[in-house]
């Protein structure tokens, strides 16, 4: 029998404590112990991105991540990035007004992954934002939609601060 090990994490604000096996993956333990399935898992070799959270404020791969690495710790996942359904995140609200999404799987991924871009940098380029874009893959658009709607937000963003 696998040994068990305890983790207190906060999740969007709420923290948890469950037994966990040490070999748990937090994309695992998101989707199957919270029931949080906006993480998506893709490649589960860190490759993709479509798993992308953040990790106390910074972007990192939960399928490269054990559970119990995140004990003590603070996680953000797409469902924590919107107050409801009718207060989008700026992010998520310019990804719906410039179509940067076709079939929505990596939308999430790229969602976590543009947050912390945004906050080091509010006024990005094209070129940034496809540098900061090239850890996340997408294989239904050409990214034009997704790099606008990242500047949509930068725009957003500034206005609401």
């Amino acid at each position: 029998m696998t040994q068990k090990i305890s983790v207190t994490l906060t999740v969007n604000g709420t923290e948890y404590k469950k037994e966990v096996e040490s070999r748990m993956l937090l994309s695992d333990f998101l989707r199957h112990e919270l029931g949080l399935t906006g993480t998506h898992v893709g490649c589960e070799h860190g490759v993709c991105g479509a798993c992308t959270i953040l990790f106390d404020g910074e972007s990192a791969r939960s399928c490269l991540t054990f559970a119990v690495q995140a004990d003590g710790h603070e996680i953000t996942t797409v469902e924590g990035l919107a107050k409801n359904k009718d207060n989008l995140h700026p992010l998520q609200q310019s990804f719906w007004e410039a179509h940067g999404l076709q079939c929505g799987y990596c939308t999430p991924g790229i969602l976590m992954s543009m947050i912390p871009f945004l906050k080091q940098n509010p006024n990005p380029t094209e070129d940034e934002i496809r540098h900061a874009l090239s850890g996340n893959l997408c294989r239904c658009t050409g990214y034009q939609h997704i790099v606008d709607a990242v500047k949509l937000a930068s725009e957003k963003m500034k206005v609401s601060k």
